[in-house]
């Protein structure tokens, strides 16, 4: 595989990872600030979070985002074949490369 192949496959996977994540990032966005108001948030020493509700929103946001983006981006990189399979591996047709 020449270098123009691995970036257009590392694109690839980064896109599939971005997306999902971005929507997942929502989803919880939504379930976690149902059940929390965030102005009720404290530090882990217990002082208050002095912070706009939208500065809490976007942060969390970001987090969320950040942390299933990793998560998405694993997965992808553990389901790819090896680039020389094995004699005699058999592997499903279409399979993710």
């Amino acid at each position: 595989m020449d270098g123009q192949q691995a970036a257009g496959r590392a694109a690839r996977i980064l896109m599939a990872s971005i997306w999902p994540a971005f929507v997942m990032a929502g989803v919880l966005e939504g379930l976690v600030f149902s059940v929390i108001d965030p102005q009720d948030l404290h530090w882990f020493g217990g002082e208050a979070i002095e912070w706009s509700r939208s500065a809490i929103y976007s942060v969390s946001f970001l987090i969320f985002w950040l942390v299933t983006t990793i998560a998405c981006s694993m997965t992808a990189l553990l389901v790819q074949l090896p680039d020389h399979e094995e004699p005699g591996r058999r592997s499903a047709p279409n399979w993710p490369r």
